[in-house]
């Protein structure tokens, strides 16, 4: 069995890869672009620096970066916890309710319609600077396409299925646990996928609003003393957190519901 499978395994790398290279090919051109610009036009490092200047200033500073992109990575993760949470609690609640469907999916489109911008720094001034508004501004941003995806997901479900489990006798449980269920799924990790990307934006955000350590009070420190270069670091940081979250969501996807990888494989 696991002879037959390592052709397959190798196959599908193979084909990350190719569909990789492209967006790899762009960001090297246009990295290389900018440590031309920067060579050729003389511009000072204040207002743009090298690639490589950011590169090895960010290095330097490495164990600084590091422990405030730590301490994101934990808001990060704490908050969308809970986002995640409610996400499921919400969304089970409403399926399992019309009435609560048309009265609780308005508001949450509602919800998004606020801006983050203005509402952060509003949780900082009702809670202070501890871990409670950063969670409350990543749940913000982020419950949203994971409770409307799973609402979706749920609505999605095969009526012939669930018809033949009821006359069958299958209580509503019964029929929400292996047909409403699995349909909804798929969706769910599409929006997962969105929404761990969020978390991360919204985590550096109510830092840069207020906070004691993170990666948005490093941001907003270093821009206060005009180093461009480690603001640039802490950015290219900030995005390879949001980058490995969102390939481990293809991991937990691949042990939670591998039968859904595999049907979007062949579409």
């Amino acid at each position: 069995m696991s002879i037959s499978t390592r052709p397959d395994v190798s196959g599908r790398l193979v084909s990350t890869m190719r569909r990789a290279l492209p967006a790899l090919a762009v960001v090297v051109l246009l990295v290389a672009a900018w440590q031309i610009n920067v060579e050729i036009s003389g511009i000072r490092p204040q207002v743009l620096p090298s690639p490589g200047r950011v590169l090895s200033q960010g290095w330097d500073n490495r164990e600084i970066i590091s422990g405030h992109a730590w301490s994101t990575l934990q808001v990060t993760l704490v908050g969308f916890t809970v986002s995640l949470v409610l996400a499921w609690i919400l969304a089970v609640v409403v399926d399992f309710s019309p009435w609560l469907s048309r009265a609780l999916v308005p508001l949450f489109v509602v919800s998004q319609t606020l801006p983050i911008i203005a509402i952060a720094p509003l949780m900082i001034i009702w809670f202070g600077f501890g871990l409670l508004p950063k969670v409350l501004v990543i749940a913000l941003a982020t419950f949203f396409p994971m409770t409307i995806g799973l609402i979706e997901g749920f609505a999605a479900a095969d009526r012939e299925a669930g018809a033949l489990l009821r006359s069958m006798g299958s209580t509503r449980w019964q029929e929400f646990r292996y047909v409403r269920l699995p349909s909804a799924i798929p969706r769910f990790f599409t929006a997962l996928r969105i929404g761990i990307t969020y978390a991360v934006v919204g985590a550096v955000f109510s830092e840069y609003v207020g906070a004691t350590s993170g990666l948005g009070i490093y941001m907003s420190t270093q821009k206060n003393s005009f180093r461009t270069d480690l603001v640039l670091a802490a950015v290219l940081v900030t995005a390879l957190i949001s980058v490995t979250l969102y390939l481990l969501t293809f991991a937990v996807e691949r042990i939670v519901a591998p039968w859904a990888m595999n049907e979007r494989s062949r579409t």
